[in-house]
């Protein structure tokens, strides 16, 4: 718990006697606080004026030692205070801002300066999912992560009866393949509208109606007797089991405090990893047995199983979400209207909220170098995830004359590699709190990229393994051990560039990390569509390699930020580009008594507070 937050406003109103004259017939017209959010926000932003540093996107990033990316940044106007949603007080409350006279009138308080109280959680309060025991917390987080598994199972486990497809409907094998991108193609759109949805009615309502959709459009897809009604299902099903890819690495924000993450944001990592590792392998012998229409009433079966888990066994964790309930519940029961949350108060305006959540992550992506390039990074990657499902069966089922169950048995070395990786990333973020601890608790965003420079030599080694021993005279061994160091690397891979969006970003992060999840997405649906092609016009080996040398090139990626993102960040429009406190050596400011920018130097509890933050972001696979 952080106790060491002001528990003052943000926000202060205007000495002027004649103004609050003025916001006093304004304010006569003033909606209730239940009502309008909006409202109330215009209302505060005439009565007040932000005293702290703001997170308004159209400003270049500052540090925030308290950066959370999955607190409401970019749904609350830039002079909310966050402390609310932060930080647990004895009385439940911290001082808001200043009531407009009319609101103040009618909660009962005439005399002086009334602030809104902005409600909070309580010490060992039993609502803050934080403060819920251990194992309940270990259950919702294995709902989340296997709901993550499942999604991810669903995209691929088509692959394994494509034939089957092309054969009942009587399309080509390019048309059947379609069926894959445009499920790909919605995990790209879905977060673009869910992702403010949930900052806005809670995680809980947007899992609940999204996987019911996706598990009833599931139906016509295993029923389906022509193409296009297969592939609208399967579209509209992309888009809907999207949202808790969206959400779950929040809910484990939720739930767990930053210096309790390291194994939970382990399994959670793995989870959309292995679930494209599974889906062939149960697909294959599945199909096998009982035909492509199978493969979609299985993912009924798992999709139904988790919805029911979701729906009645996980409650609401969103911070924001609970505590607006509960300053309803007490405007309700004390009939005063000071009780509100900065969601009431400091909604962004529709219109800001759009431009936010659609607009600004294109921005970042045609106008960042950082994030354009990671970007393009991790579509390489993803890509070649899609790529193994149509090139392991050319490989096992063309080649070698395996049975599409055997062929699935060739992606386990594959997801032996995601596992070990998930396993290795608590190590590697000891290692980076070592290096966070020498740079005062400020370190650099360019440390986050040792793992991906370590890591990125895994994908092209893996790929010129499979490439090479792809012969079909040879052993089924070398194509499939090929994949275990791709599977290795990806986990660090993906981390790595989410932390080092966050860090170069801060508040921007979040649409930096939607730049990213829309263009892999898009780029993982097209490269389905052309790999059978590549693979017969350049043959198996050579296609195998033309992507290896791609990712030969990628490697390239985090060695150029390594030595100039520092440079690049300073010359940005938004990205944080660091504080004058940073040092490299904790020691040297310890000498002086003070931190080079003359500032005292700050005690241990607040190093280990910088400490426990700079432990890893929750990524966003």
């Amino acid at each position: 718990m952080a106790t060491s937050h002001s528990n003052t406003s943000s926000t202060t109103l205007p000495g002027d006697s004649s103004r609050e004259e003025e916001n006093d017939t304004v304010a006569a017209t003033f909606a209730p606080i239940n009502t309008h959010a909006s409202a109330m926000s215009r209302i505060r932003r005439s009565l007040s004026n932000p005293r702290s540093p703001t997170h308004d996107g159209s400003l270049k990033e500052t540090r925030d030692p308290d950066l959370d990316i999955d607190l409401p940044y970019r749904t609350l106007s830039a002079e909310a205070n966050l402390d609310e949603y932060r930080i647990e007080t004895p009385s439940g409350a911290i001082p808001g801002p200043v009531e407009p006279p009319a609101v103040a009138r009618r909660s009962g308080q005439l005399e002086g300066e009334k602030r809104y109280s902005l409600v909070t959680f309580t010490p060992g309060d039993p609502e803050n999912p934080k403060n819920w025991s251990k194992a309940y917390k270990w259950w919702c987080t294995m709902c989340v992560a296997l709901t993550c598994f499942v999604v991810a199972f669903a995209s691929s486990v088509i692959t394994a009866d494509v034939a089957g497809v092309v054969r009942d409907l009587d399309v080509s094998n390019e048309v059947a393949l379609v069926s894959i991108s445009v499920f790909v193609v919605g995990f790209g759109v879905g977060p673009m509208i869910f992702a403010p949805l949930s900052e806005i009615y809670g995680r809980r309502i947007i899992y609940g109606s999204t996987l019911l959709v996706a598990v009833i459009f599931i139906i016509p897809c295993a029923v389906a007797k022509n193409i296009e009604t297969l592939l609208i299902c399967r579209a509209i099903d992309g888009i809907a089991f999207s949202a808790p890819m969206t959400l779950v690495g929040g809910t484990l924000a939720d739930l767990w405090r930053t210096e309790e993450r390291g194994v939970p944001m382990a399994a959670f990592s793995a989870a959309p990893f292995i679930g494209p590792a599974i889906g062939p392998l149960i697909g294959g012998f599945l199909s096998d047995a009982a035909g492509w229409r199978w493969l979609y009433w299985i993912q009924l079966i798992f999709a139904g199983v988790v919805w029911v888990l979701i729906t009645f066994t996980v409650p609401e964790t969103y911070t924001p979400t609970i505590l607006a309930r509960r300053a309803r519940k007490l405007r309700e029961t004390t009939g005063e209207e000071d009780h509100v949350t900065e969601q009431e108060l400091d909604l962004r305006p529709l219109s800001e909220r759009l431009r936010i959540f659609l607009i600004r992550p294109f921005q970042l992506l045609f106008g960042e170098l950082i994030v354009f390039l990671i970007s393009v990074y991790m579509s390489v990657l993803y890509g070649l995830l899609y790529m193994f499902f149509v090139a392991f069966p050319i490989i096992y089922q063309k080649g070698k004359g395996y049975s599409a169950g055997k062929t699935g048995l060739m992606f386990i070395p594959v997801a032996v590699g995601v596992i070990l990786s998930a396993l290795c990333s608590p190590l590697v973020n000891k290692h980076y709190l070592k290096l966070a601890a020498k740079h005062n608790g400020h370190p650099p965003a360019e440390i986050r990229l040792i793992p991906m420079m370590i890591s990125c030599w895994c994908i092209p080694i893996g790929l010129f393994i499979f490439a090479w021993t792809s012969y079909a005279e040879l052993s089924w061994a070398g194509p499939a051990m090929g994949g275990f160091p791709v599977g290795f690397g990806f986990i660090f891979l993906y981390n790595s560039a989410n932390n080092y969006l966050v860090d170069s970003y801060q508040h921007q992060a979040a649409s930096a990390l939607a730049a990213k999840t829309c263009i892999r997405s898009f780029w993982g649906a097209a490269v389905v569509l052309f790999t059978e092609q590549m693979y017969e016009r350049l043959n198996n080996q050579w296609a195998s390699t033309l992507l290896a040398f791609i990712s030969l090139a990628c490697c390239a990626i985090p060695f150029m930020f390594w030595k100039y993102g520092a440079s690049i960040r300073t010359r940005s429009k938004y990205a944080y580009a660091g504080d004058d406190e940073e040092v490299d050596d904790i020691e040297k400011a310890k000498g002086r008594g003070m931190t080079p920018g003359g500032a005292m130097v700050r005690n241990n509890a607040e190093n280990d507070d910088d400490l426990r933050r700079a432990m890893s972001y929750v990524s966003n696979p």
